[in-house]
């Protein structure tokens, strides 16, 4: 072979070699993966059946085998179109098996495209309610899940009335609808008015939302931390509009997110479909009171 030829092999081998220990230095886990700490993924917008919600299905996989979740938090929307029993299957069960295979349990709120007969539907987990609550064994961590499409007054006080009764650590929302966002269906200002109150009030301190098709970290309001994780199967490429709320984004790609609650810290990582991390940090809890949930 001419030296110069070699020359230009040799140049190719090392910009790949370099483009491939890049994309898998992104692939590397950056939470600190405690054994006694919570561990959850998040997905929103995800029920379409298609390549991207295949892709980010298998890349969730794939980071379960160095991050072993066994919760994962669904934003809304988790199937678009028609709702059979097939739909059902290719738009959930085939997507998600090999997570659903090892026991991983997916909790689902509803979103503007999903029928209120998905409460019945077992493996989202919702005890045929609209909007509940929930906590992992031995921990001092309380999930609740909202109905975001229609705030009353009866979900209200059941919220409330939740609030105030849990004595966990942590408390972390999860719905479809974003009070604070820099998209295109904007914050959902109403819905902030009706609810944001009782989370100052009773010290929530993170919420996941989707409908936006991209990912948002919104920069700290009230002491509580936002974040829009709406790409998980659709996605508006450059809809994200940075704005002074914007902490972080990203709408180049599908992505998903893995969070890490230990007692004093929320550490997540948002990954993109192709395995590149576009987000990550650590986030101190909100002081509150020590004891854990008895309930």
């Amino acid at each position: 072979m001419p030296i110069r030829r070699r020359r230009l092999t040799l140049a190719r081998l090392t910009v790949t070699a370099v483009v491939a220990l890049t994309v898998l230095s992104a692939q590397q886990l950056t939470l600190p993966n405690e054994k006694d700490s919570v561990h959850f993924a998040v997905i929103g917008d995800s029920g379409t059946g298609g390549s991207g919600q295949r892709q980010v299905a298998a890349r969730l996989t794939t980071m379960r085998a160095s991050f072993p979740f066994d919760i994962v938090l669904m934003t809304g929307d988790n199937l678009y179109g028609d709702e059979g029993k097939s739909d059902y299957a290719s738009k959930f069960e085939l997507p998600y098996k090999a997570l659903l295979d090892a026991k991983v349990k997916f909790y689902a709120s509803l979103g503007n495209h999903d029928e209120a007969t998905q409460v019945m539907y077992e493996p989202f987990n919702m005890g045929g309610k609209k909007y509940y609550t929930f906590k992992p064994t031995k921990a001092s961590v309380r999930f609740f899940a909202l109905d975001s499409n229609y705030m009353d007054k009866d979900q209200l006080a059941w919220l409330e009335k939740e609030l105030a009764a849990s004595q966990s650590d942590w408390k972390i929302m999860f719905f479809h609808h974003p009070l604070y966002s820099s998209g295109m269906h904007g914050s959902a200002v109403a819905l902030r008015e009706q609810i944001e109150p009782l989370f100052v009030k009773y010290g929530v301190d993170a919420v996941f939302a989707g409908h936006e098709h991209f990912y948002e970290r919104i920069k700290p309001q009230k002491g509580i931390y936002y974040f829009t994780s709406g790409g998980a199967a659709k996605l508006r490429k450059g809809d994200l509009k940075p704005s002074e709320l914007t902490a972080k984004g990203f709408d180049s790609g599908y992505h998903f997110m893995l969070v890490e609650v230990t007692q004093t810290t929320l550490h997540f990582q948002t990954i993109s479909d192709q395995g590149v991390t576009v987000d990550s940090g650590a986030l101190p809890r909100r002081e509150q009171s020590a004891k854990k949930d008895q309930r």
